[in-house]
């Protein structure tokens, strides 16, 4: 992993998210919520990344923390809290993995319930 000098931006051991195919299931319109921490590289600054979450994949957005340079010039690194239903989550998390954006989950990341 490389941290890029967010030593004290990770609290937690991370290991990289893998993205599975999840089937429609009776309770995947449960609410459940999974954190992550996605680096926002200094190219998509001008890109509502954070804000599509929202607006195309449904899913409500609490950043935790973010670490993210002075003028925006560095890469952005957000600590991520993502509820909305299974299927919303994946939908949300694949969108980030297309923008081949670094994304960092905590183990046992999904968890039912508000």
């Amino acid at each position: 992993m490389t941290t890029h000098g967010i030593d004290n931006f990770q609290e937690k051991l991370l290991e990289p998210l893998q993205l599975t195919e999840e089937n429609e299931t009776p309770g995947s319109s449960r609410p459940t919520h999974t954190r992550i921490r996605v680096r926002i590289p200094k190219e998509y600054n001008d890109e509502p990344v954070i804000s599509r979450l929202v607006s195309h994949h449904g899913v409500t957005v609490n950043i935790a923390a973010a670490l993210l340079g002075a003028n925006a010039r560095d890469d952005g690194w957000f600590d991520l809290e993502l509820r909305g239903t299974s299927p919303q989550i994946q939908s949300a998390l694949i969108y980030l993995d297309e923008m081949d954006l670094e994304i960092w989950g905590e183990l046992d990341t999904e968890k039912d319930g508000w």
